[in-house]
């Protein structure tokens, strides 16, 4: 079923951030930080496929992602869901059910025998593309799956998801540049302000992760090694 109406685009932020903390898929650690896949280290780390064990907060934050989607793209821009492999798979198909369009997946890279495809399901030449994925960072990513998707014929301007770290300015003109407008749910500023309201972690960490937010690249190499 399409959701028609829900909650402001900000207040949608605070509830996801909300649920994020909840299910403990949040993790803050200044003094032992975590290291991105970049190589890179943090002091914040997301794990957005945990959602997936807490039906009530996941069938919540489905809704919210369709609608986002509905609102700021149409209700009538898409014929085709795309989940990219692995942690986009599972919200994909959730977003196509409530969407009532196909659904198909899109591999990092050919599987190695058979077919040696890279999208699964049926896409068609033409066909208006959502890729969906948990989260982005720097939008780097999304880029391979969206040029996979475009190599069928079909289009892809859109993508969505649930968590956007949004301290990386040259993530939406990276996405941009190749054509893509991203659509999120909530960033690590909407984590932070929910997790201080909630008294989540202790003063410090919070202060250490906002040092991080405010620089994140003078923050990585102040700490890496």
């Amino acid at each position: 079923m399409i959701p028609s109406t829900y909650p402001p685009k900000d207040e949608i932020a605070r509830l996801t951030a909300r649920m994020l903390l909840e299910i403990g898929a949040v993790h803050f650690n200044a003094e032992t930080p975590f290291t991105l896949a970049s190589g890179l280290p943090s002091p914040t780390y997301i794990d957005c496929r945990r959602l997936i064990s807490f039906p009530r907060i996941r069938a919540t934050l489905m809704d919210f992602l369709t609608i986002t989607v509905l609102r700021e793209a149409g209700f009538e821009a898409f014929d085709n869901i795309a989940g990219g492999e692995t942690a986009g798979i599972p919200f994909a198909a959730l977003v196509a059910e409530r969407m009532a369009l196909p659904m198909t997946y899109v591999r990092k890279k050919p599987k190695g025998y058979g077919r040696n495809a890279r999208i699964e399901g049926t896409m068609s030449e033409g066909q208006r593309v959502l890729l969906i994925e948990d989260l982005t960072t720097d939008g780097g990513s999304k880029l391979s799956f969206v040029d996979a998707i475009r190599e069928t014929g079909a289009t892809c301007g859109h993508t969505a998801v649930i968590f956007y770290y949004g301290i990386f300015p040259e993530t939406e003109k990276t996405l941009g540049d190749h054509g893509v407008r991203l659509h999120h749910l909530c960033t690590w500023r909407d984590v932070l302000a929910e997790a201080r309201a909630a008294g989540s972690f202790d003063a410090a960490t919070l202060a250490e992760v906002e040092s991080f937010l405010d620089d994140p690249r003078g923050w990585q190499a102040a700490h890496r090694g």
